[in-house]
């Protein structure tokens, strides 16, 4: 049985994973950062520490466990948040000294990379698009510690450029979900909001000029109608996710690899999950999305590659140590 935290943003995650039992609580902080528009760090930090030891206790009795029958305790280290990451870091670490159990550190976006195949066979190599409020990376994937990164955001994250959106259309927090609620009525064709690095050879992303295209329709029209500002989500958000597949299709294609994985808080993303099973069907490609619960920052995508990463248990626990610049590309073989 593994006992998992995520702390590594604004969500406060514990998980326990054994065979195909798990629980996976989240505790979100919309409430609390909504009001100013972002996340506050120092807000975050604060809320996981009142949170997390209460979660704990919660997901043993969901699973009628105790501290007895925990056999490994995995965390987040990095990257993310240096305050909320020290939260769920020194947290797991005092448990695994109080009860000698070994920890397993674990990157947050190796995490998300493989929360598509929870309880599914792993099959290699695959492309692997990671896309949330800060990170919008390709990664071709080989197996377990063997990663590539294709492809990275050149400024904004495509999640950041959802909630800045939302800002600006005054639509509110978290941006994410709003704009795709709004935009299954919003008329996506209305208004031409231009594709970062659209059609060119390069496979990075940009956002910054999609985002600033919707600021300058905002600026330059003063009485926006509230169909105005629907329209103007469904275009900025088609314009986002069409460019997320077209450079995912050429990545695939340029690596020769059919089978693509999808994950992060904007793989949650209604229109972003049907356009790319429609597309993926139509180039032969093979799709794996992740359960709704596992999009977010969650505990169980932890637990989940932390099956896979036993042998970087250790009980020197000061060896663990949260780093939030923490880089993926073959860490932790």
């Amino acid at each position: 049985m593994i006992l998992a935290f995520d702390t590594s943003c604004d969500d406060t995650s514990v998980a326990l994973l054994k065979n195909k039992n798990y629980v996976n609580l989240i505790s979100s902080q919309n409430d609390i950062h909504g009001k100013f528009g972002g996340i506050m760090p120092e807000y975050a930090a604060r809320s996981h520490t009142e949170t997390i030891a209460y979660l704990t206790k919660e997901a043993l009795e969901k699973l009628n466990a105790s501290m007895s029958d925990i056999e490994y305790i995995a965390t987040t280290v990095g990257p993310g948040l240096l305050p909320s990451l020290l939260v769920g870091v020194s947290f797991a670490k005092a448990l695994a000294y109080s009860y000698s159990l070994p920890i397993i550190p674990i990157n947050h976006i190796e995490g998300h990379i493989f929360a598509p195949f929870f309880g599914k066979k792993l099959e290699f190599p695959f492309m692997a698009l990671v896309v949330s409020g800060g990170h919008t990376h390709l990664f071709l994937i080989e197996g377990i510690g063997r990663y590539k990164i294709i492809a990275k955001t050149l400024d904004d994250a495509v999640g950041e450029a959802f909630d800045k959106v939302a800002r600006i259309l005054d639509l509110g927090y978290p941006g994410g979900p709003i704009i795709d609620k709004l935009s299954k009525t919003g008329e996506s064709d209305r208004f031409n909001i231009p594709k970062g690095l659209g059609g060119k050879k390069n496979l990075n992303f940009s956002f910054s000029g999609t985002k600033t295209a919707v600021k300058n329709l905002v600026n330059n029209h003063s009485n926006l109608s509230t169909t105005d500002k629907i329209d103007i989500a469904a275009s900025f958000q088609k314009s986002s996710i069409d460019v997320l597949w077209e450079k995912t299709k050429d990545a695939c294609r340029e690596n020769g690899v059919n089978k693509i994985a999808v994950s992060g808080g904007v793989s949650a993303n209604s229109y972003l999950r049907e356009m790319f099973a429609t597309e993926c069907k139509k180039e032969g490609f093979e799709l794996f999305l992740p359960r709704r619960e596992m999009t977010t920052d969650n505990a169980l995508m932890i637990a989940n590659i932390a099956q896979f990463k036993k042998s970087r248990a250790t009980y020197d626990y000061f060896s663990v140590e949260a780093n939030p610049r923490l880089k993926i590309v073959n860490y932790n073989r």
